[in-house]
């Protein structure tokens, strides 16, 4: 398997590492939207978060929200983004499961263009809401 995150993970040492214990990794992403974006990984190998078992996600994300939290204060943030990339339609590029921990300050211009929609009369947010309910169960 060619991972650059396992590679990062099975290094002794790697520069911007931020954490590790025997499930998480956290490091410094080399391409940052803003100084201090921070990316948190699980050691086991797993593609996106639709593979990422249940049961693992408790101790996951209470460790994303202290890092998170370490993240704004040491880059005095006025706000952070979480984001995590679900396939390459969403912009994933590396195929390992990683959070984005993405500093923000006010008027910064990271995600300036975004394209926001508007729900109208041929498509409704209830159609939505509706499709979705199905599919949790």
């Amino acid at each position: 398997m060619d991972c650059i995150f396992c590679s990062i993970i099975n290094k002794d040492e790697h520069e911007g590492m931020i954490f590790r214990d025997d499930k998480i990794v956290s490091f410094l992403d080399i391409r940052p939207l803003s100084y201090g974006h921070t990316l948190v990984v699980p050691v086991g190998h797993y593609t996106d978060f639709r593979e990422m078992p249940t049961e693992l996600m408790g101790d996951y994300f209470a460790q994303l929200q202290k890092i998170a939290l370490a993240v704004e204060r040491a880059t005095e943030a006025d706000g952070f983004n979480i984001i995590c990339n679900t396939g390459a339609a969403a912009s994933q590029s590396v195929f390992h499961l990683h959070y984005h921990i993405i500093p923000r300050y006010h008027e910064d211009e990271v995600f300036k263009r975004l394209n926001f929609k508007k729900y109208d009369h041929s498509i409704t947010m209830q159609s939505y809401a509706d499709k979705i309910k199905k599919q949790l169960f």
